[in-house]
């Protein structure tokens, strides 16, 4: 039986993160806030009212920078530990506390953007010849002119950032706090129920009662907060709306793809081509599960179920480090002693504990090191999970070093491209691991499942479920439980047909995740991993030169478009090859598993 989950204090410490890293005390935290909050009167007195030449606007922005480095380490150290428990309410109000602060530091500094704006062309364009530092910077406030409002409005959209943040806070509280589960019976043995025990957990249980035991418990609390959490997201999209009218934008698809560099060509086709072609392949892959676990019928309950369940080994936090050293030491010294070095640091906070964060993210504060939240459960699976959170942590790692803070962050559509590459690396590794058949089909089956499956379906069907939602609002309408619930099961059913049961509970899946509070962000981790599979396909072709191009991506941040990045790795997103390659590539993955299982198993289909 499951063990119910600890409190934060009664867990390992040696396998939590070590914020410190990023302040020693928590009086150099209060150094920090006090330190930015005097650059910000400096920034005030010596620029406001006088951004009008090349030596004004450059010299400003370099004190900027400054001050956008400490606001970054300070609100990602009181993030991060709100993250890790979401009931200790001294670390709420410490970040409730900031996040008011910064608010108050943004919106004073707002006149930078809207002074510069206004300046005079010729300025502007010698001010960019200037400084290589601020260049990109300042080519970026050009290409937002037209969408910049008076530089009143926008002093008081960024006195409300924090506000304007809140339905992502409240959704959080909602979930993690405040949402609780009852344990679950099956032929009267008691079992715990939790988020993360849930979805790390019982999603993946071999004994089919008790696997929809926990999702019908699961999915019957969820449906308590759904008039809640849709209220919240309500308002999340109705914020985005709102900003993208007053902007000028002619829709909220506009707004958000403007902020991505990619226009909504690439964003449909991402949604359209996946849906239509992708289905057909992982149709067949569940009958296969079907057939494999001995359903009567394959329902919404059964889709995290594997190929080999009784294979996949389990792994401690110890034992992955020679999994995620050997795999990513192929990007060279200085990226393996990143690996290393977030396990010697502790970057990353591995155990479950209550109020945590479910899922896995990394943080990477400018300034710091990066620092990862996943919640190790022991499987072998974790291994691509941590994988995964080491490809954002090494691309931040790498962008911090070769650019400036405002040239760190890429484009959201580039995003997961490095992540889900280190995914596809440590299954490049485990292949040549080892030539046993099962073991093979244990690889291929666990990137169908877990690195496939969770960016080019899970995440995908987020995306068509939300680009309805975003033609609702679009339209002036709005979204209410009921309806959100019509949509997801309705882009559900469309893309599994009869092939799998969408029962009740499945249509609440909206509910679970925060990526909706993100702007378009759910398309993005197929549209990285299509990136991905294919930069993979020309490492095992061509090796170094091909991992050199990558790291080269890698340094150049967000100084290039998503468009220009995929052309450095020798992939070009402006047309659909990339994409229906790739499904064609996860088409044969499922062809060779559902042949190595006929030939272990004698199984067919």
């Amino acid at each position: 039986m499951k063990k119910a989950l600890k409190e934060r204090k009664d867990v390992d410490q040696s396998l939590t993160w070590d914020l410190s890293a990023i302040f020693a005390t928590e009086t150099a935290f209060e150094e920090a806030v006090s330190k930015v909050q005097g650059l910000v009167k400096e920034i005030e007195e010596e620029f406001k009212g006088k951004l009008n030449t090349v030596h004004m606007i450059n010299s400003c922005l370099d004190k900027v920078k400054k001050a956008y480095e400490l606001m970054t380490l300070a609100g990602s150290y009181t993030y991060l530990a709100v993250s890790v428990d979401q009931t200790n309410t001294e670390n709420q109000a410490r970040n409730m506390k900031l996040r008011n602060i910064m608010s108050n530091l943004q919106s004073r500094l707002s006149f930078v953007q809207s002074e510069i704006i206004e300046a005079d062309e010729n300025v502007l364009n010698d001010a960019i010849e200037a400084s290589k530092e601020n260049t990109h910077y300042l080519k970026q406030i050009k290409r937002n002119k037209k969408h910049a409002l008076h530089p009143e409005a926008e002093r008081v959209l960024s006195a409300l950032s924090g506000t304007l943040e809140s339905p992502f806070a409240i959704y959080n509280q909602a979930k993690l706090a405040d949402l609780s589960f009852e344990n679950f019976t099956v032929d009267g043995e008691e079992y715990p129920l939790s988020f993360v025990l849930f979805e790390n957990g019982w999603e993946y249980e071999t004994d089919t009662k008790v696997r929809r035991a926990a999702f019908n418990a699961f999915s019957t609390q969820l449906r308590e907060y759904q008039n809640t959490i849709a209220a919240t997201y309500q308002a999340q999209v109705q914020k985005e709306k709102t900003l993208a009218s007053l902007r000028g934008f002619e829709s909220v698809f506009d707004s958000l793809l403007h902020e991505q560099e990619v226009d909504e060509d690439l964003y449909n086709r991402q949604i359209d081509i996946i849906m239509e072609k992708l289905a057909p392949h992982m149709r067949k892959y569940v009958k296969l599960l079907q057939k494999i676990h001995q359903l009567d019928e394959m329902t919404f309950a059964d889709l995290k179920l594997v190929v080999d369940p009784s294979y996949e080994p389990k792994i401690s936090v110890e034992e992955s480090k020679k999994y995620t050293f050997e795999a990513l030491s192929v990007l060279g010294e200085d990226y393996l002693e990143m690996v290393k070095r977030s396990y010697d640091e502790r970057w990353v906070d591995f155990v479950q504990n209550k109020g945590k964060s479910t899922g896995a993210f990394c943080a990477s504060p400018y300034g710091s090191h990066p620092f990862i939240l996943i919640s190790w459960s022991e499987r072998m699976r974790e291994v691509f999970v941590l994988a995964h959170e080491l490809g954002h942590a090494g691309h931040f790692y790498l962008a911090h070093q070769n650019q400036n803070i405002f040239d760190a962050r890429p484009s959201m559509y580039f995003i997961e491209a490095p992540s889900t590459m280190n995914e596809m690396l440590m299954a490049n590794y485990l292949m040549k691991t080892n030539d046993d058949p099962r073991f093979r089909r244990w690889v291929l089956s666990s990137m169908i499942s877990r690195t496939y499956y969770h960016n080019f379906v899970t995440h995908l069907l987020e995306a068509a479920y939300q680009r309805e939602v975003y033609k609702i609002i679009d339209e002036g309408g709005s979204v209410q439980a009921g309806k959100l619930n019509d949509l997801k099961k309705s882009v559900l059913e469309e893309f599994w047909g009869d092939t799998v049961k969408i029962i009740d509970g499945a249509e609440l899946t909206w509910m679970r995740q925060l990526h909706y509070y993100k702007g378009l962000y759910p398309y993005t981790y197929s549209a990285g991993l299509t990136v991905a599979t294919e930069v993979s396909k020309r490492v095992l072709k061509e090796g170094q030169p091909a991992l050199e191009d990558w790291k080269n991506v890698l340094k150049a941040g967000g100084t290039k478009t998503p468009v220009e990045l995929a052309k450095m790795a020798g992939v070009d997103i402006t047309t659909e090859k990339p994409l229906v390659d790739t499904i064609e590539h996860i088409g044969n993955m499922i062809d060779e598993i559902i042949k190595l299982t006929e030939e272990i198993d004698g199984i067919t289909l």
